[in-house]
């Protein structure tokens, strides 16, 4: 017979008592917030040159540095070229020009991004001032129209690319994809995630986090340090719910022990938050869905799926990234920021969970490094709605039923493919979940689709469902920090990448298909005769619900 822990217990009553009483709790781990797309007029373009980007709102006094993007595929004379606004127009230099092109009028005031992602800076002289209220770009030859850019109100500092405002320095990278290769598969909390890479540095860690409290991996980052290792993390400011106490003294203790630490956000942020999770060591990278906390990292909670990764493409990519966030203007050292952190009581998971799958070395065919908000949407869509015979998606939420990846998988089902798509059942998605999980089966069965979604049954293999993983016709494995919402694809900063090969496939899919099974043969199960135990336990465990509550809320379920 099963024994059922008795963190399980309370869970159920937990459950129980959350559904009576209605409680409805938002899903910290996809924070939500408006988009930042603008309503503004189509944009006109032809095959040839195209406006790409215009920036109306610098932050510099006088609007100073305001600049617009032109894109010439092929070499091209712009002696007889105009470009101009609603309120006027200025002539072009006699240049031939190809690529990205900014035009300027102070082209001492661009800011930094703006010069390294085009190919050539243009001093254009009396190029109109652009109006911050929004209006239209035209750029014309010979006085005919070629393109034109139409934007609405300008957000300061952010940049209209025609379809979203981009906030000043973020970034515009093309998904990093790698050759044949291995990496090395796991699953938490059957694994507590590997920390060899950091062991075995010789030269720089890199780690990446939304969140940070893990002593375990603190004390190999600080021993890294110890042996002149360059050792760097990089984590979001202000995560739903506050950084924590334990967060603070983990931070403390880095930066006390030779580690650097910045924290990313701030007023000027280009993300709404720094979700990803990854690590850099050397030649070898770890990629995560897990955050750097006991209850992922340490393998004492979250069902979540991890990658180990060699290859010079992929960790050169995680480390372009990486870089590119550490510098930027809103990455700010912990120390100047430490004493407006007023932090918030959390203790940190302990539970222990039996070992189901074991990590395994396997083959892939290429592994593709994504990241939002750069590429992750368009090539997530793609690879979802481009399924030919299934789609397996263990998220803890999906956002809604409306949201790019869930209509991406709809889309699937349509074209014949089999959907299936597991949601958490914790206390504070459950409803939120059960409602799209009702919405998705309707959908299957009002149009005869192959496609069923459910909340996961734990089964005493593990305490909730954090994954954030997606296998695609059984060879095309997703593994990172990417939530199926608006939100986490077009607003916050994260990673994934894509492995390709059946051997990454048939491992994760196992997987998987543990969980979708959970209490009807995944794990260890839970005999039906200790279900009316646990009620009838109830009574007993009243005067600590509350207390393993709010242990529940400050061991961090209400974050990524």
């Amino acid at each position: 017979m099963s024994v059922v822990p008795a963190d399980a217990l309370v869970a159920i009553v937990l459950l129980s008592l959350a559904a009576m009483a209605g409680v409805v709790v938002a899903d910290a781990d996809a924070p939500t917030a408006g988009d930042r797309d603008a309503l503004s007029p189509p944009n006109e373009t032809t095959d040839g040159p195209a406006l790409v980007a215009v920036l109306p709102n610098p932050v510099a006094e006088g609007d100073a540095g305001e600049y617009v993007v032109a894109s010439f595929p092929d070499p091209t004379a712009i002696g007889n070229w105009t470009l101009g606004d609603d309120d006027g127009t200025a002539a072009l230099p006699n240049v031939t020009v190809s690529g990205r092109v900014a035009f300027t009028a102070t082209p001492a005031a661009l800011p930094p991004d703006a010069n390294e992602s085009v190919d050539r800076v243009v001093p254009v002289d009396g190029l109109p001032r652009l109006a911050n209220g929004g209006e239209r770009v035209v750029l014309a030859r010979n006085g005919s129209r070629v393109a034109v850019l139409a934007y609405a109100d300008a957000p300061e500092a952010e940049r209209w690319t025609g379809d979203a405002w981009v906030p000043r320095g973020a970034t515009d990278f093309e998904p990093g994809q790698g050759g044949p290769g291995e990496v090395r598969a796991f699953v938490t909390p059957d694994t507590a995630v590997p920390l060899d890479a950091i062991a075995a540095a010789d030269d720089r860690v890199l780690l990446a986090g939304y969140t940070y409290t893990s002593d375990r991996v603190t004390d190999a980052l600080v021993a890294a340090a110890d042996r002149g290792v360059t050792v760097r993390v990089l984590v979001d400011d202000a995560p739903v719910g506050g950084l924590s106490a334990r967060e603070v003294a983990a931070l403390d203790r880095l930066q006390e022990g030779g580690v650097s630490v910045r924290v990313l956000g701030g007023e000027a942020a280009r993300y709404d938050y720094h979700h990803a999770k990854y690590l850099v060591a050397d030649d070898r990278a770890l990629v995560l869905t897990e955050n750097w906390k006991p209850s992922g990292t340490g393998g004492h909670a979250n069902r979540g799926w991890g990658v180990v990764l060699n290859g010079t493409e992929p960790v050169g990519a995680l480390n372009r990234t990486f870089n590119a966030d550490w510098t930027a203007h809103d990455a700010e050292p912990w120390l100047d920021n430490r004493e407006s952190v007023d932090p918030v009581l959390r203790e940190p998971a302990g539970g222990s969970y039996p070992t189901r799958f074991e990590p395994a070395t396997v083959p892939v065919e290429s592994t593709t490094v994504l990241v939002a908000p750069d590429n992750a949407e368009e090539s997530l869509v793609s690879l979802v709605a481009g399924a030919e015979s299934s789609v397996r998606v263990e998220q803890m939420s999906v956002g809604g039923v409306d949201t790019p990846l869930v209509q991406a998988a709809i889309a699937a089902a349509r074209n014949g493919t089999r959907v299936r798509i597991l949601l958490s059942s914790a206390w504070y998605a459950e409803d939120e979940n059960g409602r799209v999980v009702e919405r998705l089966n309707a959908i299957a069965e009002r149009e005869g689709l192959e496609m069923e979604a459910r909340l996961v049954d734990p089964a005493g293999r593990f305490g909730k469902l954090h994954a954030k993983g997606v296998v695609v016709d059984e060879r095309h494995v997703v593994v990172g920090s990417v939530n199926w919402n608006r939100n986490s694809l077009r607003d916050n900063r994260e990673v994934a990448v894509v492995l390709t090969g059946d051997g990454a496939g048939r491992y994760y899919a196992d997987a998987f298909d543990a969980d979708w099974r959970g209490g009807a043969g995944g794990g260890e199960n839970v005999e039906p005769r200790l279900l009316w135990v646990a009620a009838i336990a109830a009574a007993a465990l009243a005067v600590l619900v509350c207390w393993r509550r709010v242990q529940f809320e400050y061991e961090g379920e209400l974050q990524g």
